[in-house]
């Protein structure tokens, strides 16, 4: 656009006035803090791909990968994102081959040391008991890199998500983002890497696909755990049943065609390089299934929680859209700070997340999103992704109790479900000249426990159906 200049001085005024509203459109589509002017030009973005994995139909893969690839040096995290994709870089459906998750944790490896997975703590990421065996000493071969808790001993990955992948934000809102690889806090004689752990199951002609996901254990015919550890009578599925190259039942026939394939997980970073303009941000993992209980003297120290990572959602007795599984858990928050992002991780069956003060408040709610077709990111009765909330920065005091609750439908019932609730908490506010008025801001607004509510009836009803259309 050119702006003449006229002869005419009557003309002025209009022309001042008209000028001043294309500048006040376009200051409103500039992004909503001056830390995004700050830091957008600057963010950088690539994609990778993890060593391959060779899958038949009903096989599971579930390997650690060690010193993947991911960009180097002192940066700050603005993205994680990743999906399944063929050797010719397609995305592959979840009702061919279900990614029940990924998990990624940065770990120091002392220099010289290869770091395999016949190190790795007992269980891995979702650990009961852990070796300590390359965990203490004056020299361990490698440390751990774990997130803010609560579940240290078990959940410890910084990014990770499942069937809900292509549908999540990972985004971390403007100015924040996640400090990584500082070299003011490496170990001497240490090198920083990343692992990356991939949980797939590749459903192609299995007799029940729906349990195949869930790991039924009857289904793998398996009766020990991946260490020979007998598994309990009740526990009729979960992640001790479909461990890596166990195998889900398939139809007659079927097997014997050949039909071998080589999948990649496909993994997009975003990252920023790190200097004074991004505010740091810290991941914390809350677990609905966390057994710490409030008493007198508790701290809400990690050592007092034990989570099981896993549960199971048992069938309601009268069929209709009532039929809601509810679990509640009440933690003590052990940090000062300011959430700024929070999304939940469920299974098929899932409605929704919320986390919300003891009286009620809401902070954030997560809910389900089910595909309807047959497309990658779109297939029908799949999570196919969860809402994420960028609520304005919601203060917490290290000490306050904070409630998770997870619905899901029972209409049929469900094994190795799991409730996760990511967060992303920042130690401080951006200064105030960083940022502009209120009127520009642009971050998702929080919805009450009675949207929540409302939201979770809609989606209890579209999971009913898809469970009847399964079923």
């Amino acid at each position: 656009m050119i702006w003449k200049q006229e002869q005419n001085q009557t003309m002025a005024p209009c022309r001042e006035t008209s000028f001043l509203l294309l500048l006040l459109l376009v200051a409103l589509t500039i992004s909503p803090s001056q830390g995004f002017l700050k830091t957008e030009k600057k963010i950088k973005s690539a994609s990778f791909l993890s060593p391959k994995l060779v899958m038949n139909p009903g096989s599971v893969a579930n390997p650690f990968l060690f010193d993947i690839d991911f960009p180097r040096g002192h940066i700050g995290i603005k993205a994680f994102d990743a999906e399944v994709v063929d050797q010719d870089g397609n995305p592959v459906p979840l009702h061919q081959t279900y990614l029940h998750h990924w998990i990624v944790q940065p770990y120091y490896v002392r220099k010289g040391f290869n770091l395999s997975h016949l190190d790795m703590p007992r269980n891995h990421g979702f650990s009961r008991q852990d070796n300590e065996r390359h965990l203490t000493g004056s020299r361990p071969d490698y440390i751990l890199v774990r997130n803010g808790g609560l579940c240290r001993n078990t959940v410890r990955h910084f990014f990770g998500l499942g069937s809900e992948t292509r549908k999540t934000s990972t985004r971390v809102p403007e100015p924040y983002a996640i400090e990584i690889d500082n070299p003011e806090e490496t170990p001497d004689g240490y090198e920083f890497k990343w692992l990356l752990n991939i949980h797939a199951i590749d459903t192609r002609g299995v007799v029940d696909k729906s349990g195949c996901t869930e790991c039924r254990c009857d289904l793998y015919n398996v009766t020990v755990d991946e260490y020979g550890r007998a598994i309990k009578p009740d526990y009729k599925g979960g992640l001790f049943c479909c461990y890596d190259k166990t195998q889900c039942l398939v139809r007659n026939g079927f097997e014997n065609v050949e039909k071998t394939r080589t999948l990649y997980l496909k993994y997009t970073v975003r990252w920023v390089d790190w200097d004074s303009s991004v505010v740091p941000a810290k991941v914390y993992i809350l677990d609905v299934t966390d057994s710490w209980e409030r008493s007198d003297g508790s701290t809400g120290d990690s050592q007092e929680h034990f989570c099981r990572v896993e549960y199971e959602v048992k069938p309601c007795k009268t069929n209709g859209d009532g039929c809601v599984d509810v679990k509640k858990k009440s933690l003590m928050m052990p940090f000062n700070g300011y959430i700024v992002y929070g999304v939940a991780h469920q299974h098929a069956g899932g409605i929704g997340a919320a986390l919300y003060r003891e009286d009620g408040e809401g902070i954030c709610t997560s809910m389900a999103k089910y595909g309807n077709g047959d497309e990658p990111g779109n297939e029908a009765g799949y999570i196919v992704g969860m809402s994420s909330c960028y609520p304005e920065p919601v203060k917490v005091t290290s000490g306050e109790t904070l409630t998770l609750e997870f619905n899901y439908s029972s209409a049929v019932g469900h094994t190795g479900v799991m409730g996760l609730f990511y967060i992303l908490v920042a130690q401080q506010l951006p200064e105030p000249e960083s940022s502009v008025p209120a009127l520009f801001q642009g971050h998702e607004k929080d919805v009450s426990v009675l949207t929540f509510l409302a939201a979770t009836v809609v989606v209890a009803v579209v999971v009913l159906i898809a469970a009847v259309a399964s079923h």
